[in-house]
């Protein structure tokens, strides 16, 4: 029983700070990711005109306080989210945990690896949370979608690339052979490398065969292109067709802030805890 009323204070503190910062129905929740976007904008903002030459040597500390200034906002932000998950682990493995993290880890980084605040910009990831803010649960729901027909589809998708690699190699030896390091096919990585080009029709023109015989396996290599990037839009449609069945639900947990729960789910499909605070 004294258990019980031990946790109970605490326990409502941490419901009401995970409705602030992982829920936008709330007035208070709405404008604290409104405040945190316009923030992920600016930092934005000043990582990258701390990258112009002109502009860093005429305000270069004042963009350098900004980045530190904005770094301890989300630094305080990210300890925070932890705090309001009962399972702050899995939350920090997560995927906007994880962006979350990256999101202050260059900062600091920069102290040893000068230049490493550029990867600041990866905080544009945050931005993806604007679909729940501004009511567009319903593209939340599509992109659940799309990752679950994508996990769904990797086994088969990689079984492809096995297969795709291997043709590169072996045509790539064979170019190898034919045209050698007279026509710029030194090696046979580099040979590969001409494949791999040819075969996804990007064609940057740099290593071209010369021989009709090179000009011939490069004819058959792009043909075999055209119909093997066809074969993962194939794999991939299918699982898509599979995974709109169910229409996932963008409540997030608080155990550990994960969202797209299908609509009838009482518990997280990925740590078990119990979609409703009230009852946890």
């Amino acid at each position: 029983m004294s258990s019980t009323s031990e946790q109970g204070p605490h326990d409502g503190f941490r419901a009401r700070l995970h409705t602030v910062i992982f829920e936008a129905d709330t007035p208070a929740g709405r404008a604290f990711d409104v405040a945190l976007l316009w923030a992920i904008v600016f930092s934005i903002l000043a990582v990258m005109l701390e990258s112009v030459a002109s502009v860093r040597e005429q305000y270069g500390l004042a963009l350098s306080v900004a980045e530190w200034a904005f770094t301890a906002i989300f630094a305080t932000e990210y300890v925070l989210r932890l705090v309001a998950v009962r399972r702050p682990l899995d939350y920090a493995r997560s995927f906007y945990g994880v962006v979350d993290l990256l999101a202050v880890l260059p900062s600091f980084l920069s102290i040893l690896f000068p230049g490493a605040q550029s990867l600041l910009v990866v905080r544009v990831l945050r931005l993806l949370r604007v679909f729940r803010i501004l009511k567009l649960g319903h593209l939340l729901g599509q992109a659940e979608v799309l990752m679950t027909a994508l996990r769904a589809s990797r086994a088969k998708i990689t079984v492809f690339l096995v297969a795709v690699l291997s043709i590169d190699v072996v045509m790539g030896a064979l170019m190898y052979i034919v045209e050698g390091p007279a026509h710029g096919f030194d090696n046979i990585p580099r040979s590969m490398y001409w494949a791999i080009v040819t075969m996804t029709t990007v064609g940057f023109g740099d290593i071209t065969p010369k021989t009709v015989l090179g000009q011939a396996l490069a004819s058959v290599l792009m043909l075999m292109g055209y119909g093997i990037l066809a074969v993962p839009t194939g794999i991939v449609s299918v699982e898509l067709a599979n995974a709109a069945r169910q229409r996932p639900d963008t409540q997030a947990c608080p155990g550990c802030g994960t969202q797209g729960h299908d609509l009838d789910a009482r518990f997280c499909k990925h740590c078990g805890t119990e979609l409703d605070w009230k009852k946890v």
